[in-house]
């Protein structure tokens, strides 16, 4: 999801429309409506699903993640950019339209390793894996969107994580395909793409070289689902382990993901709250795991009560899998509270953590909140 709930609709416009009718018209966001389909559980759809995202070009595939300089979601971008990366199996590189900063949302921001020309520059036969990641600006064209229709027509696999199926549909990609994104907005594809079929009830979906995932937390799975296209079960399953994910096969229950009156309650009185608004620290140094930081961060800036930064005295940061991170430099003077991430537990198992740690200073009402919000199953 790349921006807070409020923020995407207009936080008085949101509240006042919340107050009434409106609860009922938002809580509907993942009712069944002619033009969905629901697919059914077949044996063997994990086995298709991997097989068609087999690397399209390259014995040792190059996956580019393109990021908009001003803005793209934290979780989205630095996950796939992780977990390939680790995997050894492929060469990643996140591009941008110019060298300038990438502004993460709603936490971080981090340098780009090339340009939408550099990298053209330096691979004019294209990438194998194009991942698009949710964006903050929404223009139906620009140098990004031309860009993914230029890599789809040279074979790559094109793969929208999360809200960035909205760009892979102002790509044309969508038409006559199945497809999902998040549950807040899938309403709004299927309306700009009433040719695009809604896959209900899976984390990710594949169809002809273009691949789209549920919310923020698909990443994950998707991710491991590419590992094993590309090196194998064994080898997909070994990471999957190594990161505390117990599984990444496409099963998801889409109807557990929807606002209601109580959701948009907790919204409201958290953003009353002004009184309660804390700066989160998270301390880093070189090395530091990029998948345990976007998670913990991306889940302290979804409270409406909380944002998290980077706590560090350095002006930047590499993070293990060779991201940069820009922090400016920041002293702990600047924040209210500390959080660490916890080296002895599995990457993955940070997001538990900081929704728990969550619950306790806010309230299981403000982290189950933030669950929905990255469409994640937790109780």
């Amino acid at each position: 999801m790349n921006e807070r709930i409020d923020d995407r609709l207009g936080r008085r416009g949101f509240l006042a429309g919340a107050a009434g009718f409106g609860v009922a018209t938002l809580a509907a966001g993942c009712s069944g409506k002619a033009g969905s389909v629901a697919l059914p559980l077949a044996a063997d759809e994990q086995r298709r699903l991997i097989a068609g995202m087999k690397p399209p070009k390259r014995a040792r595939p190059l996956v580019a993640i393109v990021a908009d300089n001003r803005g793209a979601e934290t979780t989205d971008l630095m996950i796939p950019q992780a977990v390939l990366t680790r995997s050894g199996l492929v060469d990643v590189t996140v591009i941008a339209p110019t060298d300038a900063t990438i502004a993460l949302m709603p936490a971080l921001s981090i340098e780009p390793q090339d340009t939408l020309a550099g990298f053209d520059k330096a691979h004019p036969d294209g990438a194998d894996y194009v991942i698009v990641p949710a964006y903050h600006h929404d223009e139906r064209e620009g140098p990004i969107v031309a860009w993914i229709r230029q890599q789809a027509a040279s074979r790559a696999t094109i793969i929208g994580i999360c809200e960035g199926a909205k760009v892979l549909g102002r790509a044309g990609l969508l038409d006559g395909r199945m497809a999902t994104t998040h549950w807040y907005a899938i309403d709004g594809l299927m309306r700009a793409h009433p040719a695009m079929r809604y896959a209900r009830d899976r984390r990710y979906v594949v169809d002809r070289g273009v691949v789209t995932t549920t919310g923020v937390t698909a990443s994950i799975p998707v991710s491991l689902a590419l590992v094993e296209a590309i090196g194998g079960k064994e080898r997909a399953e070994k990471l999957a382990a190594q990161l505390g994910v117990s599984g990444y096969d496409a099963a998801h229950n889409s109807r557990d993901f929807h606002l209601n009156a109580g959701w948009v309650w907790q919204l409201a009185s958290n953003s009353a709250a002004v009184w309660g608004h804390e700066t989160i620290g998270i301390p880093v140094a070189d090395g530091v795991d990029g998948i345990a930081l976007a998670l913990t961060a991306d889940a302290w800036s979804r409270t409406y009560r909380s944002k998290a930064l980077a706590l560090t005295s350095q002006a930047t940061v590499l993070t293990a899998d060779g991201l940069k991170l820009t922090t400016g430099g920041r002293s702990a003077r600047e924040t209210d509270l500390t959080r660490s991430l916890d080296p002895a537990i599995p990457p993955a198992s940070q997001l538990d953590r900081a929704l728990e740690a969550i619950a306790a200073r806010y309230g299981r009402g403000t982290a189950g909140f933030v669950a929905l919000q990255l469409e994640f199953p937790w109780r």
